[in-house]
C-alpha cells in the first residue's frame, strides 16, 4: 500500500499526469481531458466547468501488486488549505513541474513544505512536448529554487515535439555527487572505485525514501512519454505505508464529503490498527463518540465497500455525525498541524433576492465543514455572516457553490484584510462580587500582558486553584479565550498572556425548607458574564496595537521595466528590500499589505509586457502604521460599553 500526493503549481498538468498514470495502470481504458471536463479526480461540475482542481479527490491503481492510493490535489494557492490536509496522510509525492514555465511561484511554496516535512518526493518535468519546453535550463531552475539535491533520472529528447521522449538512464557522476554526501559506504566505494549499479540505486532509494534526495523524470501526460519510468520510480523509490494492523486504533481524517443522504463522510488514513463497522470509536478532542456505520476502501479505480479496514489504508467513513477535518479516530498521533499561512482576507456574504438567511448560514457551515480555514462570523445584530479567504477566486468558487449545489445566489462586500491585535502594555482589572457596579456574583481579576510573538494566548493562575469550585475557573478562561475573538478594535488579541489575579464566589445557599436560591449563590453564568467586562477593562489599560497582514513578495521581470514597475509597487505599499539582476532580468524581494496583492497581480502583466512572475507568501503581521486604524464591527454584547453589555447580558441570563 502506497499513499501518493499529486502536487503542483496550477496548470502545469497534475491531473492531466492523474489521467495517464491511471491508464498506464489500465484502471481506465480512456484518458479524460482537463479541457473536455471528463477527467476522473475533477469529479465537481465547477471544476470542470473551470478548468481547476478545487477539492482532493481519491483513486487508486494497482502497481505491481501494489495498491497505490493516488490523492490529486488543487494547485491553486487559493485552494491551499486543501493541499496541507493532505500532506499528513502521504507516503509519498510526485511534484509536477512544467517544462516550459519551470519552477514556479506555488511550486517553491510546496517544495519548501515537502522538505520540512521530509515527505519523500519525485519530480516529475510535465509537458517536454509542447513548444518552447527546456531540459538543461529546468534543471538548473529546480537547483537553484528548489534544492540542489537533485539526481537526473534520464535526459529528455526531441523537446517541443509530439515525439519528444525520456530517456531513462541513471548518470553515475551526477548521482554520485549528491549520494555521496549522505552515504559514506558509498563515498569509501567511489574513493577506491568500487561503486557498483546496485549499491548506486539501493543508496537513491535509501535517501529519496528519507526525503534526502528528489529523482527528477522528464516526460509528458499527455503522450505519456516518461510515465513508465516514473511508475517504476513511484514502486522502487517512494517506501510504501507502514503501521500495525493488530494495534491500537488511531487514524487522522484529511477530508469530510456528504453523502446523497447529506450524511457525513469522512476520508481517513488508517496509521495504525484495524476499523470494523459497528466499532464504537472516540475522535476529536471533545471526548465525542460515535459508530462507524459504512466503510469504503479504495482499490482499482474505484471505493468498495468492506467490513473493515486496516493499517495503511484510506477509508471513507459514515456514522461519525460530528467529525471534522483534522480529527483523530482513535488514538491520537499528534496535534494537528497547520503547514501553511491562515487566511489573511475576509469578506462579507450579501444574500440576493429572496434568499433565506437561515439557509444560507446552514449552506456556509456545511462548506466550512469541508474547509475548516474557511471561518464563518456570524453577526446576529446586523444578520450578516463574514467568511476568510485566502484570495478572490477563493470567493467566486464559494458564490458558484453556493449557487449551483444551493440554489442561493449570493454577492460579496470588497475583500478586507483581517488583522490581529496584540497588547502594548501590562493591564489589568478586577471585579468585585456583590459590590457596585458589579451585577454578577463573582469576583474575577485579570491580567494581560504582552508575550513573545507567535506565543498566540496563554492564560495562567496567580490564585488558588482550590479556592473555589474548577468549574468556575474552567468558565473563566473559556470566556477569556472567547471574548480575545475581539479586542478593542474588533480584532482578535494574540500573542499575549492573560492572569487570573483575584477569584471569589457565593457558596450554594437556600432558604430554610426550600431550594436552592440562584439570587444568593454563584452559578458558572455568573463567571462568563463578568470575564468580559474584566477583560476588555484590562485590555483597555494595557492598550492594543492593530496589526495588518504582510506578504513577501518576489517579482522577476524584464529588467528595462523596473522604471514602469518600481512607482506602482510604491503605491500598493510594498516595501522592496532587494533588488538584484541577472542577465535582462531583474528580480525584486520586499514585503506588502496582503489587501494589495490582487491588485498587484493584475497590475503586473501590463507593466511588465506580460512577462513579470509574481510569487507572494504570508511573511508577518506588521503594526498599522497609515491611514485610519481599521475596525471591524463587533459581534458580541459589546463589554466595551458596559451599560450595553450589562443589559444585554442580564436580559439574556433572566430570560
Amino acid at each position: 500500500m502506497l499513499n501518493l500526493g499529486i502536487l503542483a503549481h496550477v496548470d502545469a498538468g497534475k491531473t492531466s499526469l492523474t489521467e495517464r498514470l491511471l491508464h498506464s495502470a489500465g484502471v481506465i481504458d480512456e484518458i479524460g481531458s482537463v479541457d473536455d471536463g471528463n477527467t476522473r479526480t475533477d469529479t465537481l461540475a465547477l471544476e470542470r466547468r473551470r478548468g481547476i482542481t478545487i477539492k482532493s479527490a481519491v483513486v487508486s491503481f494497482p502497481l505491481d501488486g501494489v495498491t497505490v492510493n493516488l490523492i490529486d490535489t488543487p494547485g491553486h494557492p487559493d485552494f491551499i488549505a486543501e493541499v496541507e490536509r493532505v500532506l499528513g496522510v502521504l507516503d509519498g509525492v510526485v511534484l509536477v513541474i512544467s517544462a516550459v514555465e519551470g519552477v514556479q511561484a506555488q511550486t517553491r511554496v510546496l517544495m519548501r513544505t515537502l522538505r520540512r516535512l521530509r515527505i519523500p518526493t519525485l519530480l516529475f518535468v510535465n509537458k517536454i512536448d509542447r513548444s518552447g519546453a527546456r531540459h538543461e535550463a529546468v534543471l538548473r531552475e529546480i537547483s537553484a529554487r528548489l534544492t540542489p539535491a537533485i539526481v537526473p533520472m534520464g535526459t529528455a529528447a526531441g523537446l517541443g515535439t509530439r515525439a519528444a521522449r525520456f530517456i531513462p538512464g541513471l548518470g553515475p557522476a551526477a548521482a554520485l555527487d549528491v549520494l555521496t554526501g549522505h552515504d559514506d559506504a558509498l563515498l569509501a566505494a567511489y574513493v577506491e572505485n568500487t561503486v557498483t549499479d546496485a549499491a548506486l540505486h539501493r543508496s537513491l532509494a535509501a535517501q529519496t525514501g528519507e526525503a534526502l534526495v528528489h529523482p527528477v523524470y522528464f516526460g509528458s501526460a499527455a503522450t505519456g512519454a516518461g510515465v513508465k519510468a516514473l511508475l517504476s520510480g513511484i514502486e522502487t523509490l517512494l517506501p510504501a505505508a507502514d503501521g500495525d494492523a493488530d494495534g491500537p486504533v488511531s487514524a487522522t481524517v484529511f477530508k469530510v464529503d456528504r453523502g446523497p443522504a447529506g450524511e457525513k463522510v469522512a476520508y481517513a488514513r488508517m496509521f495504525s490498527g484495524t476499523l470494523r463497522t459497528r466499532d464504537r470509536v472516540p475522535f476529536g478532542t471533545d471526548g465525542a463518540e460515535g459508530r462507524i456505520t459504512g466503510i469504503s476502501v479504495f482499490g482499482h479505480g474505484t471505493d468498495t465497500r468492506e467490513d473493515s479496514v486496516a493499517a495503511g489504508r484510506i477509508a471513507r467513513l459514515t456514522g461519525l455525525g460530528d467529525i471534522r477535518i483534522g480529527d483523530a479516530i482513535g488514538e491520537p498521533r499528534t496535534a494537528y498541524e497547520h503547514f501553511f499561512a491562515p487566511p489573511t482576507l475576509e469578506t462579507v456574504v450579501v444574500p440576493g433576492p429572496g434568499v433565506n438567511r437561515g439557509a444560507l448560514h446552514l449552506a456556509l457551515t456545511q462548506l466550512a465543514e469541508q474547509d475548516p480555514l474557511i471561518g464563518l462570523r456570524r453577526d446576529e445584530r446586523r444578520q450578516e455572516t463574514s467568511v476568510s479567504l485566502y484570495g478572490e477566486v477563493q470567493k467566486e468558487v464559494i458564490q458558484a457553490t453556493l449557487a449551483e449545489e444551493y440554489g442561493l445566489d449570493v454577492t460579496f462586500r470588497e475583500t478586507t484584510p483581517l488583522c490581529v491585535e496584540r497588547p502594548v502594555g501590562t493591564g489589568q482589572a478586577v471585579e468585585f462580587n456583590k459590590k457596585d457596579p458589579n451585577p454578577f456574583l463573582a469576583t474575577v481579576g485579570l491580567r494581560v500582558d504582552p508575550a513573545p510573538v507567535g506565543s498566540g494566548v496563554g492564560f495562567r493562575l496567580e490564585v488558588e486553584l482550590g479556592s473555589m469550585p474548577y468549574a468556575f475557573f474552567k468558565a473563566v478562561e473559556d470566556t477569556v479565550r472567547e471574548t480575545l475573538d475581539q479586542g478593542l478594535h474588533g480584532w482578535q488579541v494574540t500573542d499575549c498572556v492573560v492572569t487570573m489575579t483575584h477569584s471569589g464566589y457565593s457558596p450554594r445557599q437556600s432558604h430554610a425548607h426550600q431550594g436552592f436560591d440562584k439570587s444568593m449563590s454563584s452559578t458558572g453564568a455568573d463567571f462568563r458574564g463578568v470575564t468580559p467586562l474584566v477583560l476588555i477593562e484590562a485590555l483597555r489599560r494595557a492598550g492594543t496595537r492593530v496589526h495588518e497582514p504582510m506578504h513577501r513578495f518576489r517579482v522577476e521581470a524584464p529588467a528595462d521595466t523596473l522604471g514602469a514597475l518600481l512607482p506602482v509597487l510604491a503605491g500598493l505599499g510594498a516595501v522592496p528590500e532587494t533588488t538584484r539582476n541577472r542577465e535582462d532580468v531583474c528580480v525584486l524581494e520586499g514585503t506588502v499589505p496582503a489587501a494589495r496583492v490582487h491588485a498587484l497581480e493584475h497590475q503586473l502583466p501590463g507593466l511588465t509586457r506580460g512577462e513579470g512572475e509574481l510569487e507572494s507568501s504570508f511573511a508577518r503581521y506588521a503594526p498599522v502604521t497609515h491611514g485610519t486604524i481599521p475596525e471591524r464591527p463587533r459581534t458580541d454584547h459589546n463589554p466595551l460599553n458596559r451599560k450595553e453589555y450589562v443589559l444585554n447580558v442580564t436580559r439574556r441570563v433572566s430570560g
